[in-house]
């Protein structure tokens, strides 16, 4: 093989790969801490059609929530102590669910296999 076709080999295979890794699916978590409340908010985008759950751990607390049909490539999830925000939809957890202010989350499809990486938010803590 010619060092030319070695190159153009191996840009190729670069291009690729940035190409699919551009498109993975990815997902953002947010949370927020206070005395009496734990909120977290999970955003998975860059998503195959389909339904997905959203799973979320601190500590030894774990919850996932309901399966949502994604809208786009996007499905967001909202879990809540706040009873207000349970009524609006959020997954319950507990006002404790938050500890040492740190929350872990990512998403899985209906066949219940992890599409998106598991990432790590600090929590904003409030009074």
């Amino acid at each position: 093989m010619s060092m030319r076709t070695l190159i153009s080999t191996g840009l190729l295979a670069a291009l690729t790969t940035l190409s699919f890794a551009a498109s993975a699916a990815d997902v953002r978590v947010s949370c927020e801490k206070r005395s009496n409340r734990s909120k977290v908010s999970v955003d998975g985008n860059n998503l195959a059609a389909g339904s997905y759950r959203a799973v979320v751990r601190s500590g030894t607390n774990s919850v996932g929530s309901n399966f949502a049909t994604a809208d786009g490539d996007e499905a967001e999830f909202d879990f809540d102590s706040s009873r207000a925000d349970i009524a609006e939809g959020a997954t319950p957890i507990a006002a404790g669910f938050i500890v040492d202010g740190r929350v872990r989350a990512w998403l899985v499809n209906a066949s219940n296999q992890r599409v998106t990486p598991v990432v790590e938010a600090t929590c904003r803590v409030r009074r």
